[in-house]
């Protein structure tokens, strides 16, 4: 008896984070389609991504600048 109901709570636990990671994965992809109405919106939350890591940790960030910006740099320095 006591093996059943152990058995019975795992399928309810594994029932349960099914279900979270179904809503984890319908949030996920609402938040896809509003970052990809705005691309400032994907800017921002890279920032935000960044403020995160850094308040959290005392590290050095690479930041990262896109090529385009990178050309625009090199064609006024020629």
């Amino acid at each position: 008896m006591a093996a059943e109901a152990e058995a019975a709570r795992e399928a309810r636990a594994k029932v349960i984070a099914a279900e979270g990671e179904m809503n984890a994965s319908r949030a996920l992809k609402e938040a896809s389609l509003i970052i990809a109405e705005s691309p400032s919106a994907l800017q921002l939350r890279y920032l935000q991504t960044l403020n995160s890591i850094a308040a959290e940790k005392n590290s050095t960030i690479i930041f990262p600048l896109p090529i385009d910006m990178m050309q625009s740099f090199a064609r006024k320095n020629t």
